[in-house]
């Protein structure tokens, strides 16, 4: 069993009560890790979030004011030591964000192609007029 007097870190878990503005509440369960190893889907939660500064330092029973979107309290339920995070998530992110930008770029060109040809496929152009007929070439005889 962990003392109750385990303050927020990092490295620890924490059980969570969020508290909705009507008084609902959601549990969440996380990790307090540094940034580099921040990946909230996968339960770890960065020191330096909005979430993560509120709680930091925070003994179990205590009920935090927090708004953020409809919630408006927080209230540490339980927390325990927390096992060992090596995973450095920067690099995941990143090839996450180059891959979102890459397929938006694929799909500016396919718009920017669709628009394109049918933009310009569908204008009537005028007709082209004759072109002047070439000047006639000297007579060599006249020299």
């Amino acid at each position: 069993m962990t003392p109750p007097d385990l303050p927020v870190g990092i490295g620890v878990r924490v059980e969570l009560e969020l508290i909705d503005e009507s008084g609902g509440v959601e549990r969440l369960n996380v990790l307090l890790v540094r940034e580099e190893a921040a990946a909230l889907d996968q339960g770890r939660l960065g020191v330096n979030t909005p979430l993560g500064q509120a709680i930091r330092g925070k003994r179990v029973g205590r009920v935090l004011d927090y708004c953020m979107g409809d919630i408006c309290q927080v209230r540490i339920v339980r927390v325990e030591p927390g096992e060992a995070v090596d995973e450095d998530a920067t690099a995941r992110r990143q090839a996450v964000i180059d891959e979102a930008r890459r397929k938006a770029e694929q799909t500016n060109a396919e718009m920017f192609a669709a628009s394109f040809s049918g933009k310009w496929g569908d204008y009537d152009l005028p007709a082209a007029r004759p072109a002047d007929p070439p000047p006639p070439d000297p007579d060599p005889e006249q020299e």
